[in-house]
């Protein structure tokens, strides 16, 4: 990375801002080597003519082709960049829409520039009215939106560009599933240079992911919503600047039936001294607006929860408090391993949930100080006991080989608790609240699993939720990652969507599990985990990572290393079970991941 007196001001910034912790976990992450570039990545992908002529000649045969209405609010819009926004609608391979054009500039600068554009291209496709006053973006957008005629509304900021391919993406998906009434897309920034536009920061986003749209607008741009959702939420919010989009999103998603993504990069989000985009401190109104926008979400759906801001701009934490005492049953698969045991006891001794039961099931231990600590434990020379806190704990006894599935599933018919832990005897939990900030989301009606953020004892990454496909099958985000540092857009550090977590430390309802017939008995060591979250989701739950539950995971002490010929037959099988049981899911690809990252990375580098 060249160093540059404009970088080293806003370096400058950023420590001022994070501190010299944060500012050396984010100076870590710059110093990356990209294993794929991204600028010679986007004009390897990019709609070349010979792609938009096709994509022009097919329009005709969609079955479903709607005017589209792109709003635009202007405002003292430089001429340079509001030609080059119009040129960038104007070159869409699909040509049904309407360009609305809502000007708030005092003089007629913008309004002498339209018309100048329009008779040069004999353009009427383009609408433009000139307000009597500034309304903010928020209500010039309003305007906007009444002159739009179209079955959908879709969004452009005045200084911005769309990908020529942009609108014929959008109809695509539109006409794949009519059921989708709102519809985003990727998105980069473009920056001048000496060379013309330099595309950078590619933001590759996820299929709809709730959680993360409750910890950032991640959403922001192409946006299109169909115009009825539009009218039935009344346009943007005035009362929230800087964040009437987050506002406006948040309310469409809810009302809408279905929420799409075009996994492409379709909208060119423009990088200048006065955007966003290059100074988030230009606008700190926006964030505060931003939390407001959330919390009063979390009302309009009557789900309880705190919104605070995270030290990164633009990013918040939902905290949902628990409803009721509700009993929470841990389970602890064990075998001798009394020291790495005891340690994982020790740890949720200091939880501050209080209601909770302890399971232990033994499996084939054979070192007398095993019996002799779970006896110890119980306190009572039994196998069944009392914490030092009151809680109750069992030690029950599995006769036969190890199945982690299996054992988990024999541990569940002694539950008492409403809620299940499943827990590694190799986990030593950090944060003391973690019961209940667990219990939180998993109370929420759509959600299934809750999982957390596990390091190794070095103080690296060991989960950070599950992607479905990485090396073929299925692999744990940010192994390696140091702590402190936070991954591709945050999301190692907050709350999202994945398809899995790991069971390492992982809760769900008794509820649940037992709609779902607990864990899957074939896969007796490798994926059982991932198999159940997909089972829970195919069920119509979410899984989330919650990065706010941190533990150490001693990795896999207990069952020992793929080592012997039996064990990598074993696995063999697992591998082909599980393949065939998700084969459709294989093929189509993870979700929550998006398809232009790599399969062999788990960081979410470019694939190439």
């Amino acid at each position: 990375m060249k160093i540059t007196p404009y970088r080293l001001k806003k370096g400058i910034r950023y420590l001022q801002h994070y501190g010299v912790r944060a500012f050396v976990n984010r100076l870590r992450d710059k110093l990356e080597p990209e294993d794929v570039p991204y600028g010679p990545w986007f004009e390897k992908y990019r709609a070349n003519s010979e792609t938009l002529a096709k994509q022009s000649a097919k329009e005709g045969r969609f079955t479903y082709r709607p005017l589209i209405s792109i709003v635009v609010p202007c405002y003292q819009t430089p001429e340079k960049y509001l030609v080059e926004m119009m040129d960038s609608v104007r070159a869409q391979s699909y040509g049904n829409w309407q360009l609305c054009l809502a000007d708030a500039t005092p003089t007629d600068e913008v309004e002498k520039a339209v018309q100048a554009y329009c008779k040069t291209y004999r353009e009427s496709r383009i609408c433009y009215r000139h307000l009597q006053e500034n309304k903010g973006i928020a209500g010039n957008t309003n305007e906007g939106i009444a002159l739009a005629e179209g079955a959908w509304v879709a969004l452009l900021d005045h200084d911005d560009l769309l990908a020529p391919e942009a609108l014929y993406e959008m109809v695509c998906l539109m006409n794949q599933r009519p059921q989708v009434e709102v519809i985003y897309s990727d998105e980069d920034q473009v920056e001048e240079s000496k060379q013309g536009l330099v595309h950078k920061k590619p933001h590759f986003k996820p299929g709809f992911s709730p959680d993360l749209l409750r910890s950032n607008n991640y959403i922001t741009h192409f946006l299109c919503v169909k115009h009825e959702i539009v009218k039935q939420i009344g346009g943007m919010r005035e009362g929230f600047e800087g964040a009437q989009d987050y506002d406006f999103i948040l309310r469409c998603t809810e009302l809408a039936a279905e929420v799409g993504h075009v996994a492409r990069i379709l909208y060119h989000w423009r990088v200048h001294s006065n955007s966003t985009a290059d100074n988030p401190l230009s606008k700190m109104y926006a964030y505060d607006a931003g939390q407001r926008a959330l919390q009063e979400h979390l009302k309009r759906v009557c789900q309880p929860g705190e919104v605070s801001q995270l030290p990164h701009f633009g990013f918040y934490r939902v905290k949902y408090p628990v409803v009721g005492q509700p009993l929470v049953t841990i389970l602890i698969p064990n075998k001798d391993q009394v020291e790495t045991l005891a340690r994982c006891i020790a740890s949720l001794q200091k939880s501050t949930w209080q209601s909770y039961e302890v399971i232990i099931i033994e499996n084939n231990s054979q070192q007398k100080e095993t019996f002799q600590y779970y006896q110890e434990l119980c306190g009572t020379g039994t196998l069944e006991g009392k914490l030092s806190g009151g809680q109750h704990v069992r030690v029950i006894v599995w006769k036969g080989d190890f199945n982690y599935s299996a054992i988990n599933n024999f541990g569940a018919k002694y539950a008492r608790g409403e809620y299940y832990v499943l827990l590694n005897n190799d986990i030593e939990l950090i944060t003391e609240g973690w019961l209940e900030e667990m219990l939180g989301n998993c109370q929420r009606p759509e959600v299934g699993v809750v999982g957390a953020r596990l390091y190794y004892p070095d103080n690296t990454y060991q989960h950070a939720g599950i992607v479905v496909g990485i090396d073929g099958i299925a692999a744990n985000m940010f192994p390696g990652l140091r702590r402190g540092q936070e991954g591709y857009y945050h999301k190692a550090a907050i709350q999202l969507n994945y398809s899995a977590v790991t069971a390492a430390c992982l809760m769900v309802s008794k509820e649940v599990f037992e709609k779902v017939q607990g864990l899957e008995e074939q896969l007796l060591v490798a994926f059982n985990d991932v198999d159940f979250c997909l089972r829970v989701r195919r069920e119509g739950y979410l899984v989330v990572y919650d990065p706010y539950v941190e533990a150490y995971h001693y990795e896999s002490k207990s069952r020992g290393k793929e080592d012997t010929k039996e064990k990598v037959h074993r696995f063999g099988e697992e591998i082909d079970f599980f393949r065939t049981r998700w084969i459709d899911l294989l093929k189509a690809g993870d979700p929550y991941y998006n398809p232009n990252f790599s399969l062999k990375k788990c960081n979410y580098k470019l694939k190439p």
